[in-house]
């Protein structure tokens, strides 16, 4: 488990807006978890500023998240960070 960021806001009943760290980016498509390793939910976005990149959980149930907690991330195989080998037939 990795920190992924804290939560600035929330937008409507199940979207969070979360505040990344740059250099360590989180994944698409990877799931969120509270302090107490609670799932909240999953990363469908990440936009904004390069040096200040913000990201888009849609949460699982209602967002109960406070401002400024932070969030932790484990990234689900298949998610497109793997790099693919491909060769030539012969």
């Amino acid at each position: 488990m990795n920190v992924v960021g804290r939560a600035m806001s929330t937008f409507g009943k199940r979207t969070l807006i979360i505040q990344c760290d740059a250099a360590q980016l989180p994944g698409l498509y990877t799931d969120v978890f509270d302090r107490t390793m609670k799932p909240v939910g999953t990363i469908v976005d990440i936009f904004g500023n390069v040096k200040a990149p913000l990201a888009a959980v849609i949460c699982r149930g209602r967002c109960t998240i406070r401002p400024d907690e932070k969030l932790y991330g484990k990234e689900q195989a298949g998610s497109g960070r793997e790099r693919h080998v491909f060769r030539k037939r012969a």
